[in-house]
């Protein structure tokens, strides 16, 4: 029931086409779905799964780019969802819950990843880290979609997760703060700082990439 797709695990560009707009009142047949799922009918939970499951993987893969560790994160997210279906409000929207425990269980990994000194390039940036410019920045020799993903790990967790929300993946003001579990007002000063922080992030990237470039062409005139 909860196996990804094969068309799905080898798609990069996942399409959200399936997913309702964000904002948007869920459709009667979902109330259905949620309703039976929540009283233990599994083939009603199948059927969420198979809506939610590309765009919950989409975004994932925002924080987490490797297929493999977002594919098993998108799986404990759906497993985690039907053994706490019981604490779901039906009162409220199924996807924006759903996707808070993808968001949380994402953040987890990524820490115990942190702690265990491995994927560098997820941590926050370092208050006050002056790069040397003498040492060659390897983002020179990535592509646009890496250099958001590099850039974007200067940008503070709390502030991170917004950005991508809000602004890679289109979600609705009040569908972050419901994912968040933040005030709306709370989610619009975020967005703003982190649009400001990312920014800051790009420019300074772009200072290093320049002294790079003018000192490569300074050794070629020396020979």
């Amino acid at each position: 029931m909860l196996r990804m797709s094969a068309s799905d695990k080898g798609d990069p560009e996942l399409d959200a086409s399936d997913f309702p707009e964000s904002g948007e009142a869920p459709s009667a047949s979902e109330v259905r779905l949620v309703h039976a799922a929540r009283n233990g009918d599994a083939e009603a939970f199948g059927e969420l799964v198979q809506r939610y499951e590309r765009r919950v993987l989409k975004v994932v893969r925002r924080f987490v780019p490797e297929l493999e560790y977002a594919t098993d994160l998108v799986q404990e997210s759906f497993l985690r969802a039907w053994e706490r279906f019981e604490q779901f409000d039906p009162s409220r929207r199924f996807g924006p819950w759903l996707f808070r425990l993808a968001v949380n269980l994402t953040y987890d990994h990524l820490r115990k990843v942190r702690r265990r000194g491995r994927w560098a390039r997820f941590s926050d940036a370092k208050e006050g880290h002056t790069p040397d410019p003498t040492v060659k920045d390897p983002r020179v020799d990535l592509d646009l979609s890496q250099e958001v993903q590099m850039v974007l790990a200067e940008v503070p967790e709390a502030y991170r997760s917004v950005l991508i929300l809000r602004d890679l993946e289109g979600f609705c003001t009040s569908d972050v703060a419901a994912i968040t579990e933040r005030s709306e007002a709370t989610i619009r000063w975020r967005l703003a700082e982190a649009r400001r922080m990312f920014r800051e992030a790009w420019e300074r990237r772009e200072r290093r990439a320049e002294v790079q470039r003018l000192s490569a062409d300074d050794s070629g005139s020396e020979l």
